[in-house]
């Protein structure tokens, strides 16, 4: 039995190295307050960085055997995509980021894998640093934002990107990135997290499908992350906006929910009955192992949750834990 996480996070080394002592790296500073929690800080914006976000590959390697995960599927932390920045700085961090993962990757071939993080606002860089990641170093793809700078990824400017994606079968995975679409209603208890992100990956899968992104990428490989949001609960009233509204009726060929199995899903849902639900809508072949790994909405035995669910065979956990993502990333 094996385990690979396609949803597991670096804070790079060279992050921390750079930042000690007030110095800045590629203009992110660190703070740490009088409690001793550690923080990034880009322009005015703080992020809190949990303790494990500063461990080096080995104490990485001792937590992911202590939880019985065999290979992460690295990809850089999120607060760093800096679409808000000039690219060549999104470029120089990314860089920074993309090669530490590198360095993890030709170390330890069995228990890493790599996901890059690109300077989306600044197409055509983004479309090399993804080439030169997969091609020279042979990453699996990258993460990426459900917004850049208030785009979504259907707007005309990122098809060249989704044609160099699916040329290069790069995976895509969809992680929300600073603030959500809804945080100016849901500013206060966390719920950016809890409900702002799940509200964004449904709004990816919505403008990817009726803005015709899978219809002109037939080949495209995606992930969203925690489950794809609200997705598949939701899909029978997209689809009913599709059937009665001639101006959307026109845009696809087929109903939202006839592209569903276009997409992989993670398993982060925390609850067996929302996984049965998401496996018995999308398929078993679309759901794959994730953790979330250092930050505080992981899961805390993330293998023995799944192994430990009554309404999943065995023949399911197998394929979430491992089976799907062997397949689909040639692990």
């Amino acid at each position: 039995m094996r385990s690979i996480d396609i949803h597991a996070h670096l804070t790079p080394q060279c992050f921390w190295r750079a930042t000690t002592g007030s110095h800045d790296w590629h203009g992110v500073r660190r703070e740490q307050d009088a409690q001793g929690q550690e923080y990034a800080v880009i322009g005015s914006h703080r992020q809190a960085l949990p303790p494990r976000a500063q461990w080096t590959p080995e104490q990485r390697l001792a937590d992911m055997d202590s939880m019985g995960v065999d290979m992460h599927v690295v990809s850089p932390y999120a607060g760093f995509y800096n679409y808000h920045l000039e690219s060549q700085v999104a470029l120089a961090t990314a860089r920074d980021a993309n090669n530490e993962i590198r360095d993890m990757i030709t170390s330890w071939p069995q228990r890493f894998a790599g996901l890059a993080t690109l300077p989306m606002q600044d197409v055509p860089v983004a479309i090399a640093e993804l080439e030169r990641v997969m091609v020279q170093h042979g990453f699996k793809g990258a993460m990426i934002g459900d917004q850049i700078n208030g785009r979504t990824l259907d707007d005309p400017m990122f098809l060249p990107f989704w044609k160099a994606a699916e040329q290069l079968g790069a995976l895509i995975l969809f992680h929300q990135g600073g603030p959500t679409m809804v945080s100016p209603r849901i500013a206060r208890y966390h719920l950016p997290n809890s409900v702002g992100n799940l509200a964004d990956r449904t709004v990816t899968f919505a403008t990817l499908v009726m803005g015709g992104v899978l219809d002109a990428c037939p080949d495209l490989k995606i992930c969203l992350s925690h489950g794809g949001g609200y997705t598949c609960y939701g899909i029978g009233r997209i689809d009913r906006n599709w059937h009665t509204r001639p101006d959307i009726h026109q845009l696809i060929p087929q109903p939202p929910s006839a592209y569903l199995r276009r997409f992989y899903y993670d398993c982060i849902v925390y609850t067996e009955a929302a996984l049965r639900y998401l496996i018995d809508t999308v398929g078993i072949d679309r759901v794959v192992f994730g953790t979330d790994w250092p930050y505080d909405m992981a899961f805390d035995w993330p293998v023995s949750w799944v192994l430990s669910l009554q309404r999943l065979s065995q023949a399911e956990k197998e394929a979430i834990l491992w089976k799907n993502l062997e397949r689909l990333l040639a692990l």
